[in-house]
């Protein structure tokens, strides 16, 4: 079964956008989901509960990315 890959890379404000990707992030959420819909749906809880929510806007940003991903064969 093929899902998808969601990840939420939390960037510092002074990274330009188009920049900002696992390497340059300071904290990258990763989870396994089923469709594209569930790459965009959950973040924002995920975020409001944790310790860096404090500086989301302020001195940082958020970014999400969806990538398609196989199945491992077993």
């Amino acid at each position: 079964m093929n899902g998808f890959l969601a990840l939420v890379l939390i960037c510092a404000g002074t990274v330009p956008v188009q920049d900002c990707d696992e390497a340059t992030a300071t904290d990258v959420f990763k989870t396994r989901v089923a469709s594209e819909i569930g790459c965009a749906n959950g973040w924002q809880e995920i975020i409001a509960r944790s310790e860096i929510r404090a500086g989301v806007g302020q001195t940082t940003y958020l970014k999400t990315q969806c990538r398609r991903v196989k199945a491992s064969g077993r």
